[in-house]
Order: C-alpha cells, then sequence, then structure tokens
C-alpha cells in the first residue's frame, strides 16, 4: 500500500531540523548503498560523526510514531536506518529496490520525509514504478511518502536547487502487505462508525474481528 502522510513533521520541527542539517558535514552517499545500488546512487547523507546525527533520527522516529496514519497503516514494530539525504544539481538515484534486511531488521515499508519545499528546488521526483506504469512524488515539506520496500523505485536528476529528505524503513508487526492494508480498512470503517454512531454490536464484531486477525497475523 503506497500512501501520503500529511505533516509527519510540525512547522517548528521542520525548520529546527533543517537549520542543524545546513550547517551539518554529509559525505557521498554510495558509501550507505548495497553493491549494486552503488553504481546508480549519486547523493550526499549526513555523516554518522555528525553530533546531532542520533537525536535527529530520533526526532523523525517520534513523529512518525505518533502520527496516527502511519501506525494503523504500517504497525511498525520497529522504526529503523534513517537516513538525511541530500541532493544538489545533476545528482540522483537510479532505479534500485531496497535491501530485505538492514541493521537486523526486515524492511518491509519504505518511507521519504520531504524536508524541502518543492518551490525549493526542480526535479528530483521521488518515482515510484508500478506493474505498467510510473508515479512521480514530490510532496510538501514535513510530509512522507509511504510505499511497499519491494518496490523498484528511483530519484530523478535534481535540476536546480537542494533536495533534502529523510529516508527509512520500518518493520511491522504484520509481514504480508495484502493482510496489513485489510486491517487498515477494517481499522477505517471501525473508526467511521464509531464516529457516527458510537459503541454498537456491529462495532464490537469489527473490533473483535480486527483483535483475532492481528492475533493470527502478528509476527
Amino acid at each position: 500500500m503506497l500512501f501520503q502522510v500529511p505533516e509527519v513533521l510540525t512547522p517548528d520541527e521542520l525548520t529546527q531540523l533543517t537549520q542543524t542539517l545546513t550547517q551539518a558535514e554529509f559525505i557521498d552517499g554510495k558509501l550507505t548503498a548495497g553493491w549494486h545500488a552503488k553504481l546508480v546512487k549519486h547523493n550526499q547523507q549526513l555523516a554518522k560523526t555528525v553530533p546531532e546525527a542520533a537525536s535527529l533520527k530520533q526526532q523523525i522516529k517520534t513523529a512518525l510514531n505518533r502520527h496516527p496514519l502511519f501506525q494503523i497503516a504500517v504497525r511498525p514494530k520497529t522504526i529503523h536506518s534513517i537516513l538525511f539525504s541530500r541532493y544538489t544539481a545533476g545528482m540522483s538515484y537510479g532505479l534500485h529496490v531496497d535491501n530485505a534486511l538492514m541493521a537486523g531488521h526486515r524492511s518491509d515499508v519504505s518511507f521519504t520525509v520531504f524536508l524541502s519545499a518543492p518551490e525549493e528546488y526542480s526535479g528530483g521526483e521521488l518515482v515510484i514504478a508500478g506493474p505498467d506504469d510510473e508515479q512521480g512524488y514530490r510532496l510538501t515539506a514535513g510530509s512522507a511518502l509511504v510505499y511497499p520496500s519491494t518496490t523498484l523505485h528511483r530519484v530523478d536528476p535534481v535540476t536546480q536547487g537542494e533536495r533534502l529528505v529523510a529516508v527509512g524503513w520500518a518493520q511491522s508487526w504484520v509481514r504480508d502487505a495484502a493482510q496489513r492494508e485489510l486491517l487498515f480498512d477494517l481499522e477505517t470503517a471501525r473508526r467511521s462508525l464509531f464516529a457516527k454512531d458510537g459503541k454498537t454490536p456491529e462495532f464490537d464484531l469489527l473490533s473483535k474481528s480486527m483483535a483475532n486477525l492481528l492475533r493470527r497475523w502478528c509476527d
């Protein structure tokens, strides 16, 4: 399931984070790429030695963990391997698929949190490849795109300005993407029913089914 998550970061959080990154050291992005991804990865990433790196990653993790849409759609067991990437004119990341395992965790779901406003750069679309088409995304600063880690995707060349993003991965409690989507649909219907009619017998049955499916599918 691919979806947008609006306002992951508050304006104050976004300002603080981008100001810190503006003054931080970035290194060649190839250093964190797999052997085949190195061939197509042309960007920069925040150096691990930057003193604020751990706290910046925690900011992203905290913001995603408090966002209800991300929680009910992804059901994250752990959010891991967060990287801050910078693209200036001429930089890109060619077509690739994310590694299945990172830092001892499975990558079920990928996410990109956009830190630069779309008017601050040209090009640089995050393009997700589907079975018979492609879709490009340039979201507002502070918003995130969430997509299956199984997909082929790329970042088109930036032609002007600077594209700054945070990328990361989540291992879900529910390994199967189709099962996660079913749970998301049921949760959406359950909440809608509660908002309309309160705690009804139908709401209780949906709640029972959701809880029991989660017990069955939880990994």
